[in-house]
């Protein structure tokens, strides 16, 4: 059972509201501690075509990789194709735990180094997931509020995961961090992944992001530090390129991508394709998380943040961020409660998911609940990372697909002959990739394990990627459906318009035809005027063909009259005359 918590005294309340900081230090003293943070953020954005003509067909890891050392990643050899001495049991579990086609886009067809000669050879198909690492950064300092005291954050890593015949890059970056409060853990899964600030306070302070973000190397020094407190800057962009900017701090960990919209030169760009917050998942080791609230687990699985100050204005100390009528089915339906139970190797275990966040919290008491190599961390880090990367991988998959065609109608001129071929083969080309990304990388089931297959299943469920990718699906077949009809539609007036000019022309043919007469008696004349013969005959036949095939429309109308038995002889007259009437379409 969880014990109720004191309510504070309307003395303390009074001073909570006048000093937030002191009103967190208050509250943390009830809550459990958080002994281990791991955060993973992932964000999904658009890679656009290279302009340059030279580069345009090229993969982008090609040009990352051609960049050498004005590039600060390097595509990262993983465990399946580098050295086996870094291949653990943690990597084994891993790959045993997805179905066969699932390990065929993740880990390639049965690379290595004696088949691929290397990372750099081989088919961009045998391996549709690249990774490219830096290693500049070891670490973040972050304040969440302004006058509060800076969190370093240690970098476990930061990747890059490109995937072959998809326009779609992922960053992954991976912090970790010992020995905070509840509350300073969820302001920061709350605070930290924002691309940019949502908009800022009276005083300017940008709200719902942290107040300072700084990207630390080894040695200590500050390698870039956001901007999210000059709000003009933001401001500015928007207006002039209505489009978001990018925080600084972002901006510098993405490099050499540059925003699309940014003056800056580079020749991979990429667009926000999702929400401005980043995906999450986090992993949370407490003293004791039979101590966490209803509230407290609310706060965790919706990444709400702490809301001390809330709850202190609102005199209560367990103050739900939300309606209680809208919270009534929390447990039901973000909550995977198998092992939350006071038994087994990591008991009071529990996995909270609403699609956008995935967090674990358990017992930093558990030897198996903290094992990097065999419990729910090695877990966390490996098999669920992988899932929630594929099922947010496949929805920025989708949303691409639906950008594209927007941008193809866009850029549609019907009055424009070239514009609409390009139009033709944009829509062909988006129905292909399209037709490949569903045989390569969509799936329902990723796993047989019941939890793999369960957390897999409630991302994708709170992600709502099946009504995602039927509208999609329907979307680029109504394109290609109307294209097919245009395309009949089409090739049916070009043969009724043969037919029509075979039609008249078989009158011609079979009256100089009749018998082999020759109308005129030239076998024997000169060369010269067999020559002006043939030269006026040609000339009169070319003439005759293309002027049936300009009133081949009006031609076809009359034979459609003059064949229907219910038309008179005066009505069909009519339409004789209404081939050569002006205006008569």
């Amino acid at each position: 059972m969880l014990t109720p918590l004191a309510d504070p005294t309307t003395a303390q309340l009074d001073d909570m509201a006048e000093d937030p900081g002191a009103m967190l230090a208050e509250t943390s003293a009830h809550a459990p501690a958080v002994k281990h943070l791991r955060q993973a953020l992932l964000w999904p954005v658009r890679l656009m075509p290279v302009r340059d003509a030279k580069s345009a067909h090229q993969a982008p890891w090609h040009l990352l990789r051609e960049m050498g050392e004005a590039s600060p990643w390097r595509e990262e050899i993983d465990e399946y194709t580098g050295d086996s001495s870094r291949f653990h049991q943690r990597h084994y579990n891993e790959f045993v735990s997805f179905l066969p086609y699932v390990q065929r886009f993740l880990y390639g067809e049965g690379r290595s180094r004696a088949q691929a000669g290397g990372p750099e050879s081989g088919s961009d198909g045998d391996s549709p997931m690249r990774i490219f690492r830096r290693h500049d950064i070891a670490a973040v300092r972050v304040v969440t509020r302004a006058g509060e005291a800076p969190i370093t954050l240690e970098v476990v890593h930061c990747d890059l995961y490109f995937f072959f015949d998809v326009d779609v890059v992922l960053l992954n970056l991976e912090v970790g961090v010992n020995d905070l409060s509840l509350a300073q853990a969820q302001e920061l899964l709350y605070r930290f992944g924002r691309a940019y600030p949502a908009g800022w306070d009276a005083e300017g302070g940008a709200l719902h992001c942290m107040a300072s973000v700084e990207w630390l190397a080894a040695d200590g020094r500050v390698l870039a530090s956001s901007d999210a407190q000059h709000s003009e800057a933001f401001i500015s962009h928007v207006a002039q390129h209505r489009a978001p900017r990018i925080a600084a701090h972002w901006a510098y960990l993405m490099q050499p991508l540059v925003s699309d919209h940014s003056e800056d030169k580079g020749a991979l760009r990429y667009r926000q394709i999702e929400y401005y917050r980043m995906p999450v998942m986090a992993y949370l080791s407490l003293d004791d998380p039979k101590r966490l609230t209803r509230n407290d687990f609310i706060r965790l699985g919706l990444v709400t943040g702490a809301g001390e100050a809330e709850a202190a204005l609102a005199g209560r100390q367990d103050h739900l961020p939300y309606a209680d009528h809208h919270l009534a089915d929390f447990e039901s339906r973000y909550c995977y409660d198998r092992f939350w139970v006071d038994a087994g190797a990591a008991p009071n275990t529990r996995y909270l998911c609403n699609g956008h966040a995935l967090i674990v919290v358990g017992d930093a008491r558990s030897e198996f609940f903290c094992c990097r190599d065999r419990g729910v961390l090695a877990q966390f880090r490996h098999q669920h990372f992988l899932l929630f990367l594929i099922a947010h991988f496949q929805k920025a998959s989708l949303l691409m697909f639906s950008d594209q065609l927007v941008e193809a109608l866009k850029r549609l001129d019907i009055r424009s002959t070239p514009s609409v071929k390009r139009f033709k083969r944009a829509i062909r080309a988006s129905f292909e990739r399209f037709l490949r990304f569903t045989h390569r990388y969509w799936f329902h089931e990723i796993s047989e394990q019941a939890q793999v297959r369960a957390l897999s299943h409630l991302c994708a469920t709170h992600l709502g990627l099946d009504p995602l990718y039927d509208e999609v699906k329907e979307r680029i077949a109504d394109m290609n459906t109307y294209l097919d009809a245009d395309s009949l539609r089409r090739q049916a007036n070009t043969v009724v318009r043969l037919t029509v000019v075979t039609l008249f022309g078989l009158i011609g043919t079979i009256t100089t035809g009749f018998l082999g007469m020759n109308l005129l008696a030239e076998a024997e004349a000169p060369l010269w005027r067999k020559a002006i013969w043939f030269g006026v005959v040609l000339v009169f036949t070319t003439w005759l063909t293309v002027y049936t095939m300009v009133k081949s429309q009006r031609l076809s109308d009359f034979i459609d009259v003059l064949s229907n038995d219910r038309m008179s002889f005066r009505e069909k007259l009519g339409a004789l005359v209404r081939v050569w009437k002006p205006g008569a379409d």
